[in-house]
Parts: C-alpha cells; structure tokens; sequence
C-alpha cells in the first residue's frame, strides 16, 4: 500500500495515558503498516504516566529544510 489506509495522514502522534487501550492503539497503528518514529515521550501529570509516540508510513517523503 503505497498511502496509508482510510485517508490517514502519513505521520501521527498518538497520546494518551500509558495503559492498555493507549498500548492497543499503538499496535493497530502498526498493524495498518505504520512505523515506529524514534523512542516515546513520557511524562507525569501529578496522577498518571501520560505518553507520546510518533509514527511514521513507509515511503513517506523526507521532509525537506
């Protein structure tokens, strides 16, 4: 698949808290094709572990300076 499904931008951030829905909308992210871009953001909210994480369609273009 040469663009991601759905009319889906080519690069995503998801966020959310880290628990397992957060974890399974990574997955299905990644189960439509999308890529890992770098490690996550973390952080405390002063109640929950609160996460961030890029991601990336294959092929997508560089982007340029």
């Amino acid at each position: 698949m040469s663009a991601p499904p759905d009319g889906l931008p080519v690069y995503r951030v998801l966020t959310g808290p880290d628990d397992e829905a957060f974890c399974r909308r990574i997955s299905e992210a990644i189960a439509l094709g999308y890529r890992l871009h770098e490690g996550p953001a973390v952080t405390f909210n002063g109640e929950r572990v609160i996460v961030a994480q890029a991601l990336l369609w294959p092929g997508a273009p560089a982007a340029s300076a």
